[in-house]
């Protein structure tokens, strides 16, 4: 699914007109990712969580040349499964109800 798949559902579920559901979708991933920028934990329940993953520096190699290359301090967002929707993607399609708003 992509976004513009994500705003038609939303679009299409809710019944508002596109540009309402884009500025829905836009608005919550903006969110979410002041929360990343601000390293805040993000929990939907039943779905899952997203924080960062912080790494130190350290040295690498180039793979290509062998030489020794610095690689600074990073922070990777990281995603985690919730339960049920973990239990729910194993179950398949069938078990699953889609709300209707």
């Amino acid at each position: 699914m992509t976004k513009a798949d994500l705003i038609a559902a939303i679009e299409k579920q809710a019944g508002i007109p596109h540009k309402k559901a884009e500025m829905v979708v836009n608005i919550t991933f903006d969110s979410m990712i002041k929360a990343l920028y601000a390293d805040e934990r993000i929990e939907i329940r039943g779905f899952g969580s997203f924080a960062n993953r912080n790494y130190k520096a350290y040295e690498g190699r180039n793979p290509k040349t062998g030489k020794v290359v610095k690689v600074s301090p990073k922070k990777v967002p990281f995603f985690k499964v919730g339960k049920q929707l973990k239990e729910m993607v194993d179950a398949g399609k069938d078990k699953y109800v889609i709300r209707e708003a």
